[in-house]
């Protein structure tokens, strides 16, 4: 099995069989908008897992739907019934003011789980947390609500594919109802800005894997492009992974088109 990482929290699972998008988003940099995932990848996606509706993580998952055919899981809030058809928020509309039909569409709420094609995909508790943006010298603040689009239908997912899982966690805040998951892989956010804003912070991503305890760990979703900046939310993942290591854990530091095979 091949992992493919391309910035924020956007993963390609490849078994040969099956292959895994993870958050088909957008890059955030103005100097290099573009999907994260390249298109030459799309038509071989068979499942895109979506783990809210922020741009970084659901901006191109209705054109990569539309080539591939693929399955598609998120929250159940990201989506809504209207004549008996589910829709999901329209990656690119304003706020919550449009909503889209996929094809193959499936919405999970925390416990729920679905197996298609012979994977199994877990809802697990995901909480995005306020964000503060720089923008042209402003800050823009936002807080995930029933009335905002950000964070909208956060959900973490725990993906089953043969003998091996792998527990993806969102852009989360730290959470107890984690403890004892236990997945081979687990992919976590470390570029938090402090006092639960955006996501973990390094320190909060260290608690979460000692309550896990996975076999391996990608930290994600830190030193990421947004707007005007090019690293942001900022991280210092090498004391990340030497600190993973001491409690005998492996620990992947993947950069944009990073594989590493498991």
């Amino acid at each position: 099995m091949k992992i493919k990482h391309y910035l924020y929290n956007t993963f390609l699972i490849d078994d040969g069989n099956t292959k895994i998008a993870i958050d088909p988003g957008q890059n955030l940099w103005l100097f290099k908008l573009g999907s994260l995932i390249p298109k030459t990848e799309w038509e071989t996606i068979t499942h895109i897992l979506i783990t809210h509706g922020d741009p970084d993580h659901h901006w191109q998952s209705d054109r990569v739907a539309e080539a591939s055919g693929a399955h598609v899981i998120c929250g159940k809030e990201m989506t809504k019934i209207e004549n008996g058809q589910i829709l999901l928020i329209d990656p690119r509309g304003r706020e919550l003011t449009s909503w889209i039909p996929f094809d193959n569409a499936h919405a999970l709420d925390v416990g729920e789980s679905v197996t298609l094609d012979g994977v199994k995909v877990e809802a697990v508790k995901s909480v995005h947390g306020p964000i503060a943006i720089p923008f042209f010298g402003f800050k823009m603040k936002k807080t995930p609500g029933p009335e905002e689009r950000t964070g909208l239908g956060s959900m973490g997912y725990k993906i089953t594919i043969g003998n091996k899982t792998i527990l993806n966690l969102g852009d989360s805040l730290l959470l107890d109802e984690w403890d004892g998951l236990k997945p081979d892989i687990l992919m976590l956010p470390i570029g938090g800005l402090g006092n639960n804003v955006w996501t973990m912070d390094v320190a909060d991503g260290l608690e979460a894997v000692k309550r896990i305890s996975p076999k391996r760990v990608i930290p994600c979703h830190y030193n990421v492009p947004l707007f005007l900046i090019k690293k942001f939310a900022a991280a210092d993942d090498q004391m990340f992974k030497h600190e993973v290591e001491k409690l005998g854990i492996e620990c992947h530091i993947m950069n944009r088109g990073d594989e590493i095979e498991i």
